[in-house]
Formats: structure tokens, sequence, C-alpha cells
């Protein structure tokens, strides 16, 4: 049986770093595309914008309308010591978060005029926080005081917090709850999506908040297990009939990202949505077979990631890799504000 380093290695690329996109381009579409074809193995390289030159006719695109919060706080210690706290779930009357520094029970964390939180627990680099204001108040605050996170590989970005809460964000974002943007729908514009519904492809939404999860690295354990972390996910009934309908007609799926993917797989059984609303731990690779997804829009991943491994149930792991090289060769730009692929 393989090794979890030797899985881990599998998935490794070598790229240079000045291909790291630190802000999007302008406009959304002008990114570039690369497209792949399984059935004739053919390879080609466009703009984003001309994507519905290549769209299966009468296809479904299904898009993540979740919605970043700014859930980054920065907290001050009586001592005057900063704790850079990142929300991840709320518990009860309490919140979950991801917190830097030293911690103990019983210590409050001011934050903005009038606002505080008292640590209730701690355990390694997650803590419990109750807030001195009510719960239901948190997003609201959040989006007063709080700061848009970015991935770790973007952390030297240029782009200032409004910046951030503009185009860390896809344009039909509409459900608060993510603490990372689903990545590959930030390509499209308004008149991008208007366009493909021109084009007699139907378009429907569905929503999964992203967790921290996404860009956390993967532990033996989860490889271990084949389980990833929890995302809650929810489609709505109308849209549920809709999808298992185009199913049936023999409709050609298109997921815009990962997070799509793992909704549609999660929520389906032999063409149906049985399970409209819940959490999903699904872990997909090469060897996992799709039930329910046919095409799938996609950004360039970080290499050992459970994404490449997602992505690599599309197309197996050393096609992806090779798809990987010719689009480092041609300079594309990599990870979340870098240019998409469309696998056929």
């Amino acid at each position: 049986m393989p090794t979890f380093e030797s899985i881990l290695s599998a998935y490794d690329y070598k790229f240079p770093s000045e291909l790291i996109a630190k802000e999007p381009v302008s406009p959304r579409d002008s990114a570039r595309l690369l497209v792949y074809d399984r059935t004739s193995d053919a390879v080609s390289f466009d703009s984003f914008a001309s994507i519905c030159d290549y769209l299966p006719q009468n296809c479904v695109v299904v898009f993540n309308k979740t919605k970043v919060i700014p859930a980054k706080m920065t907290l001050k210690k009586y001592t005057g010591g900063l704790i850079s706290a990142l929300y991840l779930e709320t518990v009860g009357s309490a919140i979950r978060v991801l917190a830097s520094g030293s911690l103990k029970q019983g210590d409050i964390l001011r934050w903005a005029k009038g606002l505080s939180f008292t640590v209730k627990h701690r355990h390694d680099q997650q803590a419990i926080l109750t807030p001195s204001f009510p719960i239901e108040e948190l997003i609201q605050n959040l989006l007063l005081h709080g700061e848009t996170p970015l991935p770790p590989y973007m952390k030297d970005s240029p782009l200032p917090e409004a910046r951030r809460r503009s185009e860390y964000q896809t344009v039909y974002a509409l459900d608060q709850g993510s603490v990372a943007a689903p990545t590959a729908g930030l390509h499209f514009t308004q008149e991008l999506i208007k366009k493909v519904i021109q084009s007699g492809r139907s378009v429907e939404y569905i929503t999964l908040h992203v967790g921290l999860g996404t860009f956390a690295p993967l532990t033996e354990d989860q490889v271990k297990k084949c389980i990833l972390h929890e995302e809650f996910y929810s489609i709505d009934q109308e849209t549920a009939e809709r999808l298992a309908l185009a199913k049936k007609e023999g409709r050609n799926i298109v997921a815009v990202g990962t997070t799509t993917v793992r909704t549609l797989e999660s929520a389906s059984y032999k063409g149906v949505i049985t399970r409209p609303q819940g959490s999903t731990k699904l872990f997909l690779t090469e060897d996992s077979k799709l039930h329910f997804v046919d095409s799938l829009i996609t950004n360039f991943h970080v290499p050992k990631s459970s994404l490449l491994m997602l992505v690599s149930a599309f197309t197996g792991r050393k096609k992806l890799l090779e798809l990987y090289k010719q689009a480092i060769d041609q300079k594309m730009r990599l990870f979340s504000f870098g240019d998409g692929m469309l696998i056929l």
C-alpha cells in the first residue's frame, strides 16, 4: 500500500513562483482558458470570455452562490498583544476560530469599540470564543469590522480590503457563509452569464459554504480514511428537480468549481438529488466514479492538495499533471486569482 508521503508526492509539480496570481485580471473574463476534451484528447487555449464556444450544447452550468464574509478579526488582549482570529463556525451562542498567539480560558479579547470576546476553550490552533454581543449580530459586525481572508499563498497580495471584498467574490454571490471564494466562478461577469443563457444553455445555482479546510494541508488520517473536512451545502427543491430532469434527459452537467462538484456528487443518487441539504466530507480522487457531474470548470490548484486530487477524478492523475505542465509552459496564471480550465 502506498505511503502517505508517496501519495502526496504523486500529486506534486513544479512551477515558477511568479505564476502565482496575486490579483485578478480586469475584466474578469479576460483570464485565459485551457480547454481539454477527454473524448478527442485535444487541448486548446483561449480567453475565458470565449467559453461559450466550447460548452456542450443544451448543457446545464451550475454555480455555487455562496458569499465570502470578512471572517478575519484582529483582537487585542488586556496585555496589549494582538491575536489574529479567523471565524470558522458558530457553535450555539459562541464561535469557533482559528487563532494565533497564546490564549487561555477566561482571557478577554477586545475587538472593535464596545465589542469583545471571552475565551471559553482553547485546543491547538482553534479556540471557542463567547461574544459580548448577541450571536445573531456576528455577521453584521464582521461586515463592519472584519477583514477578508486570502489563501496563504496570497498573503502578500497588494489588494486593499475594499478591493478584496469586491474582487475575491463572485458577481452572483448571495448566501453569506464562506471563508474563501469558490474561485472558478471569479472569471464570470454578469454579461458572460447572460451570454451563456442566450446561447441556449441553462444556468442553476447551489450553495456550499467553503471552509478553511479547502486550504489546509492534507493529513495522513484524511487520506487513510478517505474523508475530508466537513462543508455545508444546500439546494432548493425546484433547482433539485430541474437538475434531476436535466440529468434524466441526458444533458451535460457542467460544475463551476470543485465546491459545486462536491455538492452535486454528495447530494445525488442515481441521477436524482436525494439529499438537497446537508454536509459533505466527500474526498474525490482519480479512482472515484462521478455519478452526476459530467464536465468541470476549475482553476489551477496548489500541489499535493485535495482539490488537485478531485480534478484528477475527471482526467486521471497523469493526464492532469500533463495539462498542468502545458499550462505552466504557456505561462498561465495559477491558483485563486489565476486562469481557468474547462474539462469536457
